[in-house]
């Protein structure tokens, strides 16, 4: 991204501008507002509110950002674009969500509804693939052309990011890492599929495994299992070792496919730090024959990735104007 901006004088960012930027997850939005040289200038966190249904959840999105675009106003900023990342298949060409079962969308026009309501140009973005854009630009793999952002969370996703652009795919589905096949009649995926790298190597498998094992109601989180496999608990050692050693197939693959320089690994379940990346890193290296070992590494921007990279994408669309 260049750090002009028309206008500017010496080829400097105006100042004055900022982009409106909401990122949407399950159970909270991540809204920001973000200046033309790709600093902060105000972040806010608010619920989702997902059991409203989606035409809900679409008018939150839109009354927020109507919001933060009256309060730059307010203080003496003038709002330029607007920048929005949800989760699920998206046509970003068209803006439009085709499909997102955490928010309930189906061929949602977003973007349409956006430019409508704030009365300036909007752009859709998928959430991974922003964060992975913004890791590449400003975070962990700033120092990389070929970057491979992979979120660990409720599910696992991942953004093939080079020269700070993220690919969509033909149809807007490119980076389902957690959907590729690692166990063969392994557990039954989300997808409706058996042995899916996320049905075993997420923070929800592994809390789900844990709880299997031990006979008991699902109520142990991940990092409670992690915590448990560091302090000498067999059972929760062997959830962690197996999703470890799915992971390491998983990111095998992904090294296969795009033999990216780092590997940037984000999502909650990579806040284990040393206890997932030590042994990760290990089991990935047994895996290598003639590709290039890529260096991995935490994410360094955390939950406000995807913020970040809304805001990216829609000072990207400026650029192109």
């Amino acid at each position: 991204m260049s750090s002009g901006a028309p206008g500017a004088p010496n080829g400097t960012p105006d100042r004055h501008q900022v982009v409106v930027a909401i990122d949407v997850g399950g159970s909270r939005m991540k809204c920001a507002l973000v200046h033309r040289d790709g600093t902060v200038a105000r972040i806010e966190h608010h619920p989702t509110q997902t059991a409203r249904g989606p035409a809900a959840v679409v008018d939150t999105i839109l009354d927020i950002a109507e919001a933060l675009a009256d309060t730059a106003r307010h203080e003496g900023l003038a709002p330029v674009a607007f920048g929005l990342a949800v989760p699920g298949v998206i046509d970003e060409a068209a803006g439009v969500a085709i499909w997102s079962s955490n928010l309930g969308f189906r061929e949602v026009p977003l973007r349409t509804l956006a430019t409508a309501r704030l009365g300036m140009p909007a752009v859709l973005g998928h959430d991974v693939r922003v964060g992975g854009v913004a890791e590449a630009r400003l975070g962990a793999g700033r120092a990389d052309r070929h970057v491979l952002f992979v979120a660990i969370g409720t599910g696992i996703a991942a953004a093939h990011v080079v020269d700070g652009t993220a690919a969509a795919g033909a149809h807007g589905a490119a980076g389902e890492l957690g959907h590729v096949l690692v166990r063969p009649g392994g557990p039954r995926c989300g997808c409706g599929r058996a042995g899916c790298l996320e049905a075993i190597a997420s923070a929800a498998a592994v809390a789900r495994r844990y709880a299997e094992l031990t006979d008991s109601t699902p109520g142990l989180s991940a990092a409670e299992v992690v915590a448990h496999a560091t302090a000498g608990d067999p059972l929760a050692q062997q959830v962690w070792t197996e999703a470890v050693e799915a992971l390491a197939d998983g990111l095998a693959i992904g090294q296969t496919l795009f033999d990216v320089e780092t590997v940037v690994l984000g999502g909650g379940l990579a806040r284990a730090g040393a206890q997932l990346l030590d042994p990760l890193r290990a089991a990935l290296h047994d895996r290598m024959t003639f590709h290039r070992e890529p260096r991995l590494v935490p994410a360094a921007l955390g939950a406000e990735a995807g913020c970040l990279g809304a805001a990216l994408l829609a000072l990207d669309s400026l650029e192109k104007r």
